[in-house]
């Protein structure tokens, strides 16, 4: 059998709820009273205000730094040094993705703890132990891989629910291809995240995530399309942050998101959310995998319940160019990505044709 270490790998606090912004302190004075907060600029008030007041009611101390817009090395020490200047013990992250991981990578490289606070739900990196670094140009730089998962994520529904259905959407889309993708690494024996072997506890995770979803999502996407948060919009929060991230860190990845990391090569995707390419990603693995029809069309059915796009077209692509779809393909297989993962070989020309015949199956779902 070989070295079979396996893994699950999780934040040491998951906090989900409501008021968690003007709370804030109570959740973070374990961890450190000087507190440095990278924030987005959209949100930079109101957590000056919520959040700050809540650390400075308690006797402790909080500086607020707008984040600047890319997580790039320079960023990094930028907030570094300032975190250094402020005395801080602890670092908060307070923002999207790139904010949340530029908090990830003050913390690790000054050796403080880290508290990550989401205010979208478009994917689920708050709860992973990654830092994804770009160049100032805006062009992939590096992964950072951190030696351990943020201290305590924070999720409030009120600020999750409040941020536009697409992107709440998308972090749905993400969550979906957990379970898939798991079930996928662990039929092959495959590496996770952590480059250990994905453990049953992670593949429970990653089913429940899935059931969840079908449970909760479409429920929870018509309350945060009206402005309301509720029971389903919890859930499934819970689904799409935490049951994924630590589904997928441990579980691993596969096909989809292999055929994810190639179409961002393809010029009309660019403007496309994360979680919408993995949901096509999606398909194509299923199609891969020959999955039976029933659980092709549950998975075909949920999509389309919550407003995910279907097609290629859906995506934005007018016009099906073999040669771009043919390296799409081609970068699915390369050797340092997670298409290896499958229980399967899998060539290019099977993702091609996976592909082709998961676009022309979803348009019969059309309207």
């Amino acid at each position: 059998m070989g070295n079979l270490v396996r893994s699950v790998t999780s934040p040491k606090k998951f906090i989900t709820g409501k008021q968690l912004l003007a709370n804030l302190n109570d959740y973070i004075s374990d961890f450190g009273d000087k507190a440095y907060v990278i924030c987005d600029e959209f949100i930079l008030e109101r957590a000056q205000k919520e959040a700050g007041e809540s650390i400075e009611k308690a006797g402790n101390q909080a500086v607020f730094e707008k984040f600047n817009y890319e997580c790039t090395q320079e960023e990094i020490d930028r907030n570094r040094e300032l975190a250094r200047k402020s005395g801080a013990n602890i670092i908060i992250g307070i923002g999207g993705g790139k904010t949340l991981d530029t908090a990830k990578a003050t913390a690790y490289y000054e050796k403080l703890p880290v508290a990550i606070f989401p205010t979208i739900a478009s994917t689920d990196a708050p709860c992973t132990a990654l830092a994804v670094i770009y160049k100032k140009s805006g062009e992939f730089d590096r992964y950072l891989f951190l030696p351990t998962n943020p201290d305590v994520v924070l999720a409030d529904i009120d600020i999750l629910s409040g941020a536009p259905a697409r992107f709440f959407a998308a972090g749905i889309g993400d969550a979906l291809a957990t379970y898939f993708e798991a079930r996928a690494c662990f039929k092959a024996n495959g590496d996770n995240l952590v480059l250990m072997k994905p453990s049953t506890t992670a593949l429970g995770l990653a089913r429940l995530c899935y059931d969840t979803l079908l449970e909760n999502g479409v429920k929870a996407m018509e309350a945060v399309k009206n402005g309301v948060a509720t029971s389903a919009v919890e859930d499934t929060i819970e689904a799409t942050i935490y049951l994924s991230g630590v589904g997928a860190e441990s579980g691993g990845l596969a096909a989809a998101h292999a055929i994810h990391n190639a179409m961002t090569a393809v010029p009309a995707l660019h403007k496309v959310q994360h979680g919408e390419k993995v949901t096509f990603g999606l398909m194509a693995q299923l199609i891969l995998e020959n999955v039976p029809t029933e659980e092709l069309e549950t998975v075909i059915g949920f999509v389309k319940g919550v407003g995910l796009p279907l097609t290629l077209k859906d995506l934005g692509v007018e016009e099906f160019v073999e040669e771009e779809w043919r390296k799409v393909a081609e970068m699915a297989c390369a050797g340092d990505d997670t298409m290896g993962n499958m229980p399967f070989p899998v060539t290019p020309e099977d993702v091609y044709n996976a592909i082709v015949a998961a676009n022309a199956i979803l348009e019969t779902y059309q309207d």
